[in-house]
């Protein structure tokens, strides 16, 4: 019997797999990933042209802060790579002429993202890029045999609430329902 179940499993996984591959190919309008923003944990590689005692690798602090010599700390979650640069070249203007900063993403650890219910590996996932409802279920390894794949909800917190989005698999597979990103926080419930 659990070898019947890990087989089905298995089948229900890779049809998953298939159905996004199959999706993503027919898209007539690709679904855009929203600009990167930084996040708390987020690796960033700040290099100062000319300058290499102000250049290094710099986490993201939990409060959203990172530090720096000359600049001390400068809030960097929620700004983009680009927005950063912007800040932290005024900020070293005051100390530096003409002052050329670069900011990378260098490693993202900032998006988290947790599947429970009715999949294969329930669990909390952390995303090195972009990820939509099909890309996160995949990766908890598809539906049981007892997933009721047309009631999935997505738990989103959003200003001191959270906000309960309805996700039907089925009308995904059809081309009626959008395959939206998921967001940092975001909880898919799978019954």
């Amino acid at each position: 019997m659990r070898r019947l179940v890990a087989l089905h499993s298995f089948a229900v996984a890779t049809v998953l797999v298939v159905s996004i591959l199959v999706l993503s190919v027919r898209a007539q309008t690709p679904v855009e990933a929203e600009t990167y923003r930084i996040g708390p944990e987020d690796l960033l590689q700040i290099s100062v042209w000319k300058n290499d005692t102000l250049s290094r690798t710099v986490p993201v602090r939990p409060d959203g802060m990172i530090s720096l010599p000359l600049v001390n700390d400068v809030k960097a979650a929620g700004l983009t790579a680009v927005e950063l640069r912007e800040v932290l070249t005024r900020k070293l203007a005051e100390y530096i002429p003409n002052p050329e900063v670069s900011v990378t993403v260098s490693e993202i650890r900032s998006i988290k993202v947790s599947v429970m219910g009715e999949v294969a590996k329930p669990g909390r996932y952390e995303l090195k890029s972009s990820a939509t409802v099909l890309d996160v279920l995949a990766l908890a390894g598809g539906f049981t045999p007892y997933a009721s794949r047309s009631k999935i909800t997505i738990l989103r917190p959003e200003a001191g609430t959270t906000k309960r989005i309805p996700f039907n698999y089925n009308k995904v597979s059809a081309a009626e329902q959008d395959n939206f990103y998921v967001r940092n926080g975001d909880v898919v419930l799978v019954p």
